[in-house]
């Protein structure tokens, strides 16, 4: 983490992105990760399992952006 900072990204619209179109990898867009993005859509979220990785540590706090800043689903 990056000073104990929150990310400015809504943690509540990457949660949508993520559910409503979860082979695309668009909520790691979203975040700046644009690597790990192209990624995503390239193998359609890992065949289902980096998606939901990434919806538990999304869920748990621990979902992070490109800066290395946490992406929370409340303020």
């Amino acid at each position: 983490m990056t000073n104990g900072q929150i990310s400015d990204k809504s943690g509540v619209a990457c949660l949508l992105l993520l559910l409503l179109l979860p082979g695309l990898g668009i909520h790691r867009f979203f975040v700046g990760k644009i690597g790990s993005g192209i990624l995503f859509l390239l193998t359609a979220g890992g065949c289902g399992i980096w998606w939901l990785i990434d919806l538990i540590i999304l869920v748990m706090g621990n979902f992070t952006d490109a800066e290395g800043r946490p992406v929370k689903l409340s303020k």
